[in-house]
């Protein structure tokens, strides 16, 4: 995306707030003003004493009472104004991270799966926070630099207009150094950028899983690609911030060559009576005056390019394609049968994964799906939850297409217990309910259950207790998860590896308690221990994404295919 293009889209966030850039400016306008007022009041105060004797102790208690107050009046137009600066950037970047956040609940998984954790965080965090750094030096220093610059040239135009004109000719030498830097910055601020993320996004990974490096002993080679990533990042940080700084010292020499011009030729014209000491003197305050938001708003352009570089990384996000559009319609389930017809699907185009699968769910049925790692089996779940769109065919869910429904709609007909756990950092209780009302009474129902009233009720504060991932076994976390689907009580139930990580007695007991919960419910169930589904009214076997065989446990035992093999090896001893 173009500079033009991300900073156009960047103001459109500004447009809510325009009640308070107006007022901004009006506050900078004041701040100017009374600012570039006061030294012609020190210039008049000089001419009222020059001489030994030749004092207006009168005129010049008058100045400087006006002097005084001029002060109090800029010291609170720049306060409020920087109390509405600091408003408008930081609703900006609060407004942005909620619309990072609300797209991310509507972007395909395919775009997830795309972007590492690391890489996402990096852009909602990180990268917002140098946009705000970026839009609060642009309207804090900014908007009052240039008011600065043409307010200064009309109190210098109404003093002395040739030396006026003079320091305006000379001043675009130092917007044009100031921009040939900053264009030669953005790219390295880009390469910095891109870096920065790479080492989060590595570094989430790594910090993440750092109990299987330890156990492989890949911390060497982990430190050793950490510190080529580190090194980059060191090398971009360091070559963008020297280009950015050389922005400031060259507009400063340029601006000091500016000032040493004008006291020479300002001394001539007072050496020529043309111009009073006063005159002179207040001249020299507005050319200082006049240059120094040069090297203001050299130093804002420096910080913007850095801010439009981390806004072009968060608006891929923001406009990144949504989810397909879907109709309005509501899923209304009665029956809860399925019809799978001739679906297929393919992460990679050319490369298919689900081919022409069909088949067909009664009401209240238990559907097991098995085969080998790779076949299919999750990716037909995420079809079944629109968490993808299949590239052929239907899934009818009592003879509604579910593409012609609102995935909301879908989603709220099933519960789901998957193989990884997702426990927050809450109490019990929120972990369970999760954000629905419950009675205590229900809860423990449920939790008695899925037997994890057991570990629950040990806590200090039983369903009151603080948890959070790493404060649970993987057994407890599952069991947690179990009990929250038991809650919900929805129509349709997708179990995908529900019971990995439990212990084989304690899986008995919650088999029980699915089987109960699945009882006239239409149930699919994947799993890759097989004594698990043996009692499933249909199985379908998989491979290479397609279904091989179908039958309950008995029959397909009977065909000594494919299913038999898996399952006998299940139970080999090894000699």
């Amino acid at each position: 995306m173009k500079t033009s293009q991300t900073f156009h889209k960047l103001m459109q966030y500004v447009r809510p707030y325009w009640f308070f850039l107006i007022l901004s400016i009006g506050l900078a306008v004041v701040s100017v003003v009374t600012q570039l007022y006061i030294p012609i009041l020190f210039g008049q105060c000089i001419d009222c004493m020059l001489s030994k004797g030749h004092v207006d102790l009168v005129l010049l208690s008058t100045y400087g009472t006006k002097i005084g107050i001029l002060i109090l009046i800029n010291a609170a137009a720049t306060w409020v104004m920087n109390v509405m600066n600091n408003h408008m950037a930081y609703s900006i970047v609060k407004d942005m991270r909620a619309q990072i956040m609300f797209k991310i609940q509507h972007l395909p998984l395919s775009f997830l799966d795309d972007h590492g954790i690391g890489d996402i965080l990096g852009r909602m965090i990180a990268d917002v926070d140098q946009i705000s750094d970026g839009l609060l030096l642009g309207f804090t220093q900014l908007f009052s630099g240039i008011i600065t610059i043409v307010i200064t040239i009309l109190f210098m135009f109404r003093i002395h207009v040739g030396i006026s004109v003079l320091i305006v000719l000379m001043s675009p030498a130092s917007f044009f150094v100031a921009k040939w830097i900053s264009k030669h910055s953005y790219h390295m601020f880009q390469k910095m950028t891109q870096t920065r993320e790479q080492l989060t996004s590595y570094i989430e990974e790594m910090v993440g899983n750092e109990k299987i490096i330890q156990s492989f002993g890949y911390g060497q080679r982990a430190s050793q690609t950490f510190q080529k990533t580190n090194e980059d990042l060191q090398d971009y940080s360091q070559k963008a911030i020297f280009y950015s700084s050389l922005t400031n010292p060259s507009t400063r020499f340029m601006n000091s060559l500016m000032y040493a011009l004008i006291v020479g030729i300002g001394s001539i014209f007072i050496l020529q009576n043309a111009l009073t000491v006063g005159s002179l003197s207040v001249l020299l305050s507005y050319a200082n005056q006049y240059m120094r938001p040069f090297n203001d708003i050299s130093s804002v352009v420096t910080e913007f390019q850095n801010a439009l570089a981390c806004a072009n990384r968060v608006f891929e996000i923001i406009d990144a394609p949504q989810e397909s559009p879907e109709e309005p319609n509501t899923l209304i389930v009665n029956q809860e049968s399925v019809d799978w017809q001739d679906v297929s699907f393919s992460y990679v185009p050319d490369h298919p994964l689900i081919q022409h699968v069909s088949f067909h769910v009664e009401p209240g049925q238990k559907i097991a799906i098995v085969g080998p790692t790779g076949c299919g089996k999750t990716t037909m779940i995420n079809l079944l939850m629109r968490f993808y769109e299949m590239d052929e065919g239907a899934i009818l869910i009592d003879g509604t297409n579910i593409q012609n429904v609102s995935r909301h709609s879908l989603r709220q007909q099933f519960g789901m217990v998957l193989q990884d756990t997702w426990i927050k950092d809450a109490t019990v209780r929120e972990n369970l309910c999760m954000g629905r009302s419950y009675s205590e009474a229900e809860i423990e129902v449920a939790c008695r259950s899925c037997r994890s009233w057991d570990f629950i009720e040990k806590m200090p504060k039983g369903l009151d207790t603080k948890i959070n991932a790493h404060s649970l076994s993987q057994g407890q976390q599952q069991l947690l998860c179990i009990t929250r689907v038991m809650l919900i009580k929805p129509k349709m139930l997708i179990l995908d590896e529900a019971t990995s990580n439990i212990d084989t007695r304690t899986e008995v007991l919650v088999q029980q308690a699915f089987d109960t919960l699945m009882k006239g419910r239409t149930s699919f169930v994947i799993a890759h221990r097989l004594s698990t589904i043996i009692n499933a009214d249909q199985i379908l076997v998989m491979k290479e994404g397609k279904i091989i065989e179908r039958g309950t446990h008995d029959d397909l035992l009977a065909q000594n295919g494919f299913y038999a093999n898996l399952y006998n090896s299940q139970f080999e001893q090894v000699v």
